[in-house]
């Protein structure tokens, strides 16, 4: 009887996480194939850059941050190309723009040709996401497009995490020759999105004509969705903590050895691919999206009070600590994730879901920027006082999400002109 039961639910998971044969499945391959190359490349550059290019490691630093200004600048402007346009048009010229640069990191001399290079390439990596959640809106209906966008994100883990072990191979052998099949991995791999998307079978773009004299005012003037943006933007601190904060904490602070960090990584990568989906359930309205990322920053708070408890312990408490802590982390992190994606889904108005996913993706930005160094000031620098901090500002971002969504839908609806469709372009 137990064992019926467990095959049972080990079905149902696996019914859940393979997407619907057809589009669905298709959004989900190009996640898995540009998170590969995302990997490959991601995981190996900065030594590359350096060693292979002889740059230095400020200049790889100023380099990626003016990139990330640029990502950050483009994103808004891309998206209302694609509530023109379309997003799968927009998305095809982007993975095949993506496909030529990456290759022409192999031309890269010096400084000057590093930034232009890395700048353009952010812009088209700042756009990919907001694009396919943009696309993935036009093309399922609300039940449907947060489970959807859970398998993508799952799956793109999984891509991740194999593109990374391939880096790895190629960082032991270290030369040139590495470094240039680097590149010509990523390239192909953007090339095989460009492929993907244009034979994505999506519905055709229909543009939404306002009726009367109403002119929509601007995505980044709606005060309430640039503030659950900037809100989600606090909540997805978890990245630096785990990719920057934990690393130093454990060798800094605490008794554990400097490997549980990987084991730490494997954890999380392995609770996103088996949970994303399942726990996907409840964000098919904003109310409901809303209240998943409240308890995403309730769990996170929970994490950084755990961590704070491993400071100047011994192994043997450390580890179960930072084992728990972690466990805390992934399970906020997933419910950030889906919650985000039901917000950033069904609050825009009809016919401009591209603009919005460019705001909506400013969040993202800004914790990129600042991230890294708030989290290593913090946990780091003060130690628990530090993470009691991060604590209180995950509770409190969580906790704001639900009021604010009240008021963004509100005043979306109040302000939202009738529309009707305008022939298909």
């Amino acid at each position: 009887m137990g064992n019926n039961r467990v095959r049972s639910a080990i079905r149902t998971w696996a019914v859940e996480m393979v997407p619907n044969e057809g589009l669905a499945r298709r959004l989900a391959v190009l996640a898995v194939v540009q998170a590969f190359g995302f990997g490959v490349f991601l995981t190996s550059s900065a030594i590359f850059f350096t060693q292979t290019i002889g740059l230095s490691a400020t200049e790889v630093g100023i380099g990626l941050s003016v990139a990330n200004v640029f990502g950050l600048l483009f994103a808004v402007p891309i998206g209302k190309l694609a509530d023109r346009y379309g997003a799968r048009h927009l998305l095809l010229g982007t993975y095949l723009a993506l496909a030529v640069l990456f290759a022409c990191y192999s031309l890269v001399g010096g400084f000057i040709s590093f930034v232009v290079l890395t700048s353009l390439i952010s812009i088209g990596e700042t756009s990919s996401n907001p694009l396919r959640m943009t696309l993935t809106r036009a093309s399922f209906p609300q039940e449907e497009q947060v489970r959807v966008g859970s398998q993508m994100r799952s799956l793109f883990n999984v891509g991740f995490m194999v593109g990374a072990m391939i880096a790895g191979a190629a960082l032991t052998v270290g030369n040139r020759p590495a470094f240039y099949g680097v590149i010509a991995f990523t390239a192909a791999a953007q090339a095989f999105c460009a492929v993907i998307t244009w034979r994505l079978n999506s519905p055709p773009h229909v543009r939404v004509r306002q009726d009367g004299p109403v002119k929509s005012r601007s995505g980044l003037r709606d005060v309430r969705f640039v503030g659950l943006a900037l809100l989600c933007g606090v909540l997805e601190l978890f990245q630096p903590i785990l990719i920057v904060g934990l690393p130093l904490w454990i060798i800094t602070s605490t008794g554990a050895p400097a490997g549980i960090n990987a084991v730490l990584l494997v954890v999380d990568t392995a609770l996103v691919f088996l949970l994303q989906v399942a726990l996907s359930r409840g964000a098919e309205t904003p109310a409901g999206s809303a209240r998943i990322l409240r308890r995403s920053g309730v769990l996170l708070a929970v994490c950084c009070v755990i961590f704070a408890l491993s400071q100047d312990t011994g192994a043997s408490i450390a580890v179960p600590l930072l084992l728990v802590g972690t466990v805390a982390l992934v399970l906020g992190e997933i419910s950030h994730a889906v919650g985000a994606f039901g917000l950033s889904l069904h609050l825009p108005p009809p016919g401009r879901q591209g603009e919005y996913q460019g705001v909506f993706a400013l969040g993202r930005g800004v914790q990129q920027t600042v991230g890294p160094f708030l989290v290593t000031t913090l946990a780091v620098g003060l130690g628990r006082p530090g993470w009691g901090v991060l604590a209180v500002m995950f509770l409190v971002a969580g906790l704001l999400t639900v009021p604010l969504t009240r008021s963004a839908e509100r005043a979306i609806e109040a302000r939202t002109p009738k529309s009707a469709p305008d022939a298909v372009v």
